[in-house]
């Protein structure tokens, strides 16, 4: 499983990717290859609980929301992942 724009070589290590993408990829693995659902659902859960907060990489930045880099959406929906349901 992979993002359907690959895994952006050109920008590693720039801190300007958006990982949602390829976290996306891996709730598809876990949803269809191992049939772990309800692990899929919380991580979907987790990003929408982001997105809703206003954060977003640069990429899909909106006004009025905060931009943030790879580490720190990464971050963000680990903590959201993390919180009790």
């Amino acid at each position: 499983f992979e993002p359907v724009h690959g895994s952006a070589p050109d920008i590693a290590g720039k801190g300007i990717a958006n990982p949602i993408a390829t976290i996306a990829s891996f709730v598809m693995c876990l949803r269809y290859s191992f049939y772990l659902g309800d692990a899929a659902d919380r991580i979907d859960r987790a990003i929408a609980d982001v997105l809703a907060q206003g954060l977003r990489t640069a990429d899909i930045a909106q006004e009025g929301g905060r931009t943030v880099g790879t580490r720190e959406m990464g971050e963000a929906i680990v903590a959201a992942l993390n919180r009790p349901s």
